[in-house]
Formats: C-alpha cells, sequence, structure tokens
C-alpha cells in the first residue's frame, strides 16, 4: 500500500506550456494505460468482472428497521461469519437549482491556492471512491468523466478507469480525458503526475485525506467549494447527517449499554493474491467505523496507530472478537479457513475460534461518502444480527 505526502504549499498559475502542447508530447499509450485491469494492490479496489462494484444482491432483513431486529443478547459469543449487505446501494442525491459559480479561486487542503474556471469535465480521484460519490451526491455526477477503481456506484460503472494497481494514477490516461478540474487528496500517486497536470494547465485541486465517520461533512464542503456549489454542499452534508444521527441513535438504543458487553474488534486488510496483511489502527478511519457501530476499538487498546502490516504478537496482545474485512480481501485469501491458515495468530484468537468475520464490499466499507450512514446501519445488523442481514439467497 503506497501513501503520498501531501504536495508543499504553493501558489498554482497556468504556465506557458499548454494542455494542447503537453499532451502533443504524449505517447500513443494513454487509451492503452485506459484498459489496464486493475490490480487489487490498493485499498477498495474492485474486481474487474465487476468495475465498480456496482451490482447489489437483495438483503435480508432490510425490510425491518434496525431498531426492531431480534439482536443477539450476547454479541461477544456469538459464532460464524456474516456479511454486511447494503439495502440501497444507489447514492444519496441532492435536489438543487444551484449551477456552478465559476471562476472560484480557494485555497486547498494543501495550503496552495487553486483557480478553477470551468468544471463541465471534472475528475475525481482517491483511494476510496470518496470523491467521486460526493460529486454525484451533490447532483453533479453527469459531469464526471473518469473514474478511480474504487469508485463503485452503478451510476459510475461505464466511466473510464485511470488508476491502476488500485494506488496509482498516469498523467496521459487522464489528460486522454481532456478534465477541466482534478480533485484527488494525497492517497494516489506519484505526486510528479499531479505535478504534468498543472503544468497541463489542468486546476488541481486536493482535499483532505483524512477519511471517517466524524468528517463526511468536511470532504463534502471541500468538494463543494472546488465546484462552485456552496450551497448543493450545504444541503448534502444536512441530508448525510441527519440520517446519520438517526442511524447512530437507533444503534446506541439497541447494542449493550455497558462497553463491556461490546465485541471487542479489528480491522484487517488483506490481500493474498499480493501477500498483503495490514491491521487498521488509530487514525486510518476504520476506528471511526468501529467506534460507531459500538465495537470496542482493541487496536487503541495496544497502541497501534495508522495502517501497518499486521503481526503475529499484535494479534495475540489484541485478542479481537470480532474481525472486519472487505469482501474482496477475504475471497483473495480463500474464504475464513483460507484467511486462518495464512494467520494462525488469527486462528488462536476469539474470532479465530468462533469465525467471527464480518465482511463487507470493498467499494463501499471504508468509502466515507454519502453512504456512510448506510454502511455503519449495514455493519451493525451484520454484527448485532448475523442472522437477519447479508446477501439473500436466490431462493429467499
Amino acid at each position: 500500500m503506497a501513501l503520498h505526502p501531501a504536495p508543499s504549499p504553493e501558489t498554482h498559475t497556468r504556465p506557458p506550456l499548454t494542455r494542447r502542447a503537453f499532451r502533443a508530447r504524449l505517447t500513443g499509450a494513454a487509451a492503452l494505460l485506459l484498459t489496464v485491469p486493475l490490480v487489487l494492490s490498493g485499498c477498495a479496489a474492485p474486481s474487474s468482472a465487476d468495475p465498480g462494484g456496482a451490482l447489489e444482491p437483495e438483503c435480508l432483513g432490510t425490510e425491518i428497521p434496525f431498531a426492531e431486529l431480534a439482536l443477539a443478547e450476547s454479541p461477544r459469543e456469538l459464532d460464524g461469519p456474516s456479511t454486511a449487505c447494503l439495502a440501497d446501494a444507489t447514492l444519496p442525491v441532492i435536489d438543487s437549482d444551484e449551477q456552478p459559480a465559476l471562476p472560484v479561486t480557494l485555497t486547498d487542503a494543501s495550503g496552495a491556492e487553486v483557480t478553477v474556471e470551468r468544471a463541465d469535465r471534472v475528475l475525481a480521484l482517491d483511494i476510496a471512491g470518496t470523491l467521486a460519490a460526493t460529486v454525484h451526491g451533490l447532483g453533479l455526477g453527469e459531469l464526471l468523466v473518469g473514474r478511480d477503481g474504487s469508485t463503485g456506484f452503478a451510476e459510475a460503472a461505464d466511466l473510464p478507469v485511470v488508476t491502476h494497481d488500485g494506488h496509482s494514477i498516469s498523467a496521459e490516461a487522464i489528460l486522454a480525458l481532456d478534465p477541466d478540474v482534478v480533485i484527488t487528496d494525497t492517497t494516489l500517486g506519484p505526486r510528479s503526475v499531479l505535478e504534468q497536470l498543472r503544468d497541463a494547465g489542468i486546476p488541481v485541486v486536493t482535499t483532505t485525506r483524512e477519511r471517517s465517520v466524524d468528517n463526511v461533512d468536511e470532504i463534502i464542503a471541500e468538494v463543494a467549494a472546488a465546484l462552485g456549489v456552496p450551497a448543493r454542499g450545504d444541503a448534502l452534508a444536512k441530508l448525510v447527517g441527519d440520517e446519520l444521527d438517526r442511524v447512530n441513535a437507533e444503534i446506541a438504543a439497541a447494542i449493550p449499554a455497558d462497553a463491556a458487553d461490546r465485541p471487542r474488534t479489528l480491522f484487517l486488510y488483506v490481500r493474498g493474491d499480493a501477500n498483503v496483511y495490514y491491521l487498521f489502527g488509530a487514525e486510518s478511519g476504520a476506528d471511526s467505523l468501529i467506534d460507531a457501530v459500538g465495537g470496542v476499538d482493541v487496536a487503541e487498546e495496544i497502541g497501534w496507530v495508522g495502517m501497518r502490516p499486521i503481526t503475529a504478537e499484535a494479534l495475540v496482545e489484541a485478542k479481537p472478537e470480532l474481525v472486519l474485512l472487505m469482501s474482496g480481501g477475504l475471497e483473495s485469501v480463500g474464504g475464513v479457513d483460507g484467511l486462518l491458515e495464512r494467520l494462525p495468530a488469527l486462528a488462536s484468537t476469539p474470532a479465530g475460534q468462533h469465525r467471527r468475520f464480518v465482511d463487507m464490499a470493498d467499494t463501499e466499507i471504508l468509502g466515507f461518502g454519502p453512504r456512510t450512514p448506510a454502511v455503519v446501519e449495514a455493519l451493525a445488523r451484520a454484527i448485532y444480527a448475523p442472522t437477519e442481514s447479508g446477501p439473500a439467497s436466490d431462493g429467499e
């Protein structure tokens, strides 16, 4: 997993080299790059068979409100895996007549002053697919001309992919789409590509790289500012915030009041084909997700910060009773049996002994975009009412 530092603060103005002149120097490799299959080595990368992960199965129990589910009396003692499933995979979209008020000059999250003159062709790219989902939630999805491999909502499925290896972007692939503005963060690189885009005269707006349940409104505001639609941003932030408040209240009222009765939880990121096994700790975003569903974040207990390779010692010390994973990651190691075989230390923990693993689609679980309330609720269902959650079989 490659995480790239934020560019140093600077003011970007249109340089003498024009976009046409820059593109004239490129080879004909751009079209080829747009068709390169995505390798699942970065976060939240979908399979090539389902670009964007847009097709969602029907889910069990979604007709029953969370507050009315028959929740497990002792969630720490449950056995067996479960899958979190979104009842409705569509993104919430606000209805607004506000049109982009451009040009707009803003200071982005990197400290750079950027002027966006047009936004008829937009690229919103990050390792989690959050930014494109936010553009769509603002009601401006038709402006998107490409996507990163982690963008997983149905309306974006046919857009060309401009990332490869999960976390790398290509100047050639981006310039081939002739965007008016690129909105990104520092989770995709290399940084030299962003400089190439600026040299070609394309405004590049850097947003915060933080992803958590608690800063969805901040991301929405940054994207809305870049596109000159602050009122749309306010409306979407309120819509998502109100729904998250409702979900949080229902979960808090339904789960055990005493934290000692809640499952001790870890988030593992695994990619068997790349031999990648990470434990996500504080400041990774996964910690906020565990808090939101009422779990006890045991990575915090052992002082695990950020995203770091798993060690046997950490797993044994953490003693997790529940492990959250991406569905694609679990599949890449051969399911629960394969995971326990590859990580023997995990097999010795309560989670391994009771096979308590909850997975969710790669493009959803750490997206932290407009679907955040739905993701939190779906995970809570899979954790506390596993027999009434997950994809429905054909016979149901």
